[in-house]
């Protein structure tokens, strides 16, 4: 008796269900995005050094739109690894590297920059139990980022400015979307657009990809 080989014919591809514990190649490649995160952030403070204060000395604030290039790595590498920690680890190597390179601020203070970052993208998925990854989440999460930075930054580097004054709330918005953009939209399109190259094979966020 055959069987019949053309029941199959058409079925979607089978995608292995995502196991949230980390293996080798995680690991590597978390380095390796945290490596190339750290460099995205060395070349933002050198341009930040001369593009922030022309915008500051348009409208007080607006520097603020640019800040995303601060953090959004860190929503594109989690979309990428989808593991528990894995923001966190690749944005500490990031900032490892960043102070590698030369940077203004303290080893203490760019480290905990890069926790805080980190921890408010995976706190998004995490509700999730990151097993939901879509635009709509990648965007919340980019402006949870923004939203808990610009606390930061009002906090640690901007005591003399009031939340509530003009310069704190174009501060603010002006974070907001920026954080939605970067954090959120341009972590996305860089997503799908490494996924679709086939790079991303061996990860589960891949073969999503692929099998949509």
């Amino acid at each position: 008796m055959t069987a019949n080989n053309n029941t199959n014919v058409g079925a979607p591809i089978p995608v292995k269900s995502h196991s949230l514990r980390w293996r080798p190649v995680d690991i590597a490649v978390g380095a390796a995005l945290g490596v190339v995160s750290g460099l995205i952030y060395w070349a933002a403070s050198a341009l930040s050094a001369w593009v922030f204060p022309l915008m500051t000395a348009l409208l007080p604030g607006a520097a603020s739109l640019l800040h995303g290039l601060f953090y959004f790595p860190v929503t594109m590498n989690l979309l990428i690894i989808r593991k528990p920690g894995a923001a966190v680890y690749a944005n500490v190597v990031g900032a490892l590297v960043e102070i590698l390179f030369g940077n203004a601020y303290g080893l203490g203070m760019i480290i905990l920059e890069a926790v805080i970052q980190g921890l408010c993208a995976e706190v998004v998925y995490a509700i999730f139990r990151y097993r939901r990854w879509t635009l709509s989440l990648t965007i919340a999460a980019g402006l949870l980022v923004a939203l808990v930075y610009n606390a930061f930054l009002l906090a640690f580097f901007y005591q003399g400015v009031a939340f509530l004054s003009p310069r704190g709330l174009i501060g603010t918005v002006c974070e907001a979307i920026s954080g939605i953009v970067f954090a959120g939209f341009v972590s996305w399109m860089l997503y799908k657009a490494i996924a679709k190259t086939g790079a991303l094979d061996r990860f589960a966020s891949g073969r999503r990809c692929q099998a949509r």
